[in-house]
């Protein structure tokens, strides 16, 4: 896949009123989503094949790339003026995550919070069973990047411990 297509696809993407998009073929992966995302970034990696049978990563800046509609710039992602530091400990399944035990329970961390490994950072409900997603280490929470009863993709940061 060329840059050439990537681009038709993103202006198709954007014109259409799908929240978002993945295609995949051999060594070919893009990925599209209008979706809100706590993302500190603004590049987007993008893997693209070549003659061989490895495939390149180009990276996308969102800010740097000519705008192709009014509606494409809006999305791109606009870089945050100061990112909290820590460790992001990431989704390790798919599922909806809780920040409490039940909705009338405290949260099991907040912001400041001093963890210890192993403790319950939140919980993932998968295919109706409550995965506890444990600290990986000592620390101090400096930032909860979901919400309570937001869907998480495996992968997605979660939270920020120092």
């Amino acid at each position: 896949m060329n840059i050439s297509e990537i681009k038709d696809l993103m202006v198709q993407f954007d014109t259409s009123s799908l929240r978002e998009f993945s295609y995949k073929s051999g060594t070919d992966e893009l990925s599209f989503s209008k979706n809100k995302q706590s993302s500190v970034s603004s590049v987007q990696t993008v893997p693209v094949s070549t003659s061989d049978s490895v495939p390149n990563v180009v990276s996308v800046d969102a800010e740097a790339a000519p705008a192709i509609s009014k509606n494409e710039e809006s999305t791109a992602a606009t870089p945050v003026a100061e990112t909290a530091e820590g460790e992001i400990v990431e989704s390790p399944l798919v599922g909806v995550a809780y920040l409490a035990s039940a909705p009338d329970k405290p949260a099991f961390i907040s912001v400041g919070d001093s963890v210890k490994k192993g403790q319950t950072l939140l919980i993932i409900e998968a295919m109706k069973v409550m995965n506890e997603v444990p600290a990986p280490k000592d620390g101090v929470v400096t930032e909860i990047l979901v919400d309570n009863e937001e869907v998480v993709e495996f992968g997605k940061g979660l939270v920020r411990i120092k």
